[in-house]
């Protein structure tokens, strides 16, 4: 369906190739990278076994989205693993997710997000912490409005936001690796103070999986893909491996100029990267970069996140009035506009720390779930033909699975309370659920 025939009702489709690239990218690279890999540091021995988890932990993440290609391929509309939990296993877990991922997760996200962008905006213009929930109430009203204006104004800003976080990469890269005083030996070096035994890996590995995350944003804009069964698969392979290289180069550039010991006590690497070199004015570089980069994430965050929305308003799973796509900008202005007000109440209430805590495990039980509606898709719809098609089918979705289901198991060992409370806000959606039918059912009657 092309812009000039598609309903008046119906997203356009006007995302190609490096925009929807740069969602992968704007999605995934928030502000972890610039703070991560201290964590890593602290549960490695050397700079061997830490970049070899940034390695795996991209290798395991991209076999997630070559998945998530081919069910976006399959099923280009907007919604993503909603819409693939309602068709493979019903109403009920699609709700569950939308319960659990769209009206807490995604906006409890983008509000903590938002904190950070202020915070350190606030610091790179020498303005007191009280504007910094002022800036971050300011950062979300300004996102949504741009968003109120279609997909093409929003890549517009998200393309514009991930250059610009490209450019802060590129920079940790030229300060670590031509300007520090180290060598590359500090690479290869073993750190005498970090002894880890073999059982810490996957302990090491759950943060660099977390930063990895935030891939998915894409599927959720399906709907406004241009030719998406060729379209999506190159998007999503494109962004995640330029991921993957920016986060192996930034690891090195640590090393290089910190040392893996300097890398392992750092509170803040990319800022004690460009101090070392520069003084103040390098942190006050890197704070805007890091300002720059959670920005395009907000605004990534927000515009997925009001798809999904959107689509449960239009499945009946919510408001109606949510469902809506405004007709002249084709854009899901009432979800929106719900979506940026709740996330502002999170900011202003100082709520959302704990709320991301408590759905961390309901995130990822949804990546689970999602990946695991390619052996129903496959199932039905196998003798049909695909334009792509998962490589090496069933291994890489039964790989990306039993890895979400360790790190979910971890997580639980790790954090049996906010593990607890995750599962206890998916329970509550049960209940939720069936009020929220009972009351369809009398509306319609």
């Amino acid at each position: 369906m092309t812009e000039e025939t598609s309903s008046s009702s119906s997203y356009l489709r006007r995302l190609g190739v490096w925009s929807g690239a740069a969602i992968v990218v704007g999605g995934v690279i928030g502000s972890g990278i610039f703070r991560t890999p201290a964590t890593v540091a602290e549960r490695t021995s050397s700079g061997v076994p830490l970049l070899a988890l940034w390695v795996l932990g991209g290798l395991l993440t991209l076999a997630g989205v070559l998945c998530y290609a081919e069910l976006g391929s399959r099923r280009p509309h907007a919604g993503g693993i909603y819409l693939y939990l309602r068709e493979a296993f019903g109403s009920l877990p699609a709700f569950l997710f939308g319960w659990t991922m769209a009206l807490i997760n995604y906006p409890g996200s983008v509000a903590a997000v938002a904190v950070t962008f202020a915070d350190y905006a606030c610091r790179a213009v020498s303005l007191p912490a009280f504007w910094v929930k002022p800036v971050a109430v300011g950062a979300v009203f300004f996102i949504v409005g741009v968003n109120l204006f279609g997909i093409r104004a929003g890549s517009l800003l998200v393309n514009l936001f991930t250059v610009l976080k490209l450019a802060a990469i590129a920079m940790l890269l030229v300060v670590g690796l031509v300007l520090a005083h180290g060598h590359i030996g500090n690479v290869l070096a073993p750190d005498p103070s970090h002894v880890i035994s073999g059982g810490a890996w996957i302990g090491a590995l759950l943060p660099v999986l977390f930063t990895y995350g935030g891939f998915h944003y894409l599927n959720d804009m399906a709907g406004e893909v241009r030719d998406p069964q060729r379209t999506l698969p190159r998007a999503l392979t494109l962004g995640l491996v330029g991921v993957v290289v920016c986060y192996v180069l930034a690891n090195v550039a640590y090393l290089v100029g910190l040392g893996h010991a300097g890398l392992a006590a750092s509170k803040a690497p990319a800022a004690d990267l460009m101090s070392n070199i520069f003084g103040p004015s390098g942190a006050t570089v890197m704070a805007i970069g890091i300002a720059c980069s959670t920005f395009g994430y907000c605004s990534i965050a927000i515009a997925g996140g009001a798809r999904v929305l959107q689509t449960m308003g239009a499945d009946g799973m919510f408001f109606r009035s949510v469902g809506q796509i405004e007709p002249r900008w084709r854009a899901p202005q009432v979800a929106l506009g719900v979506l940026g007000l709740w996330t502002i109440v999170l900011i202003l209430t100082g709520t959302f720390d704990q709320l991301v805590n408590y759905t961390t495990v309901g995130e990822w039980l949804g990546h689970a779930f999602g990946i695991a509606t390619l052996f129903w898709y496959r199932r039905q719809f196998g003798a049909q033909s695909s334009p792509y098609r998962v490589p090496l089918y069933p291994v890489l979705p039964f790989v990306f699975v039993a890895t979400v289901l360790g790190v979910i198991t971890a997580t639980v060992i790790n954090t049996p309370h906010d593990a607890g409370m995750s599962l206890v806000i998916i329970a509550l959606g049960v209940p939720v659920y069936a009020v929220w039918r009972n009351w369809g059912k009398r509306r319609s009657v």
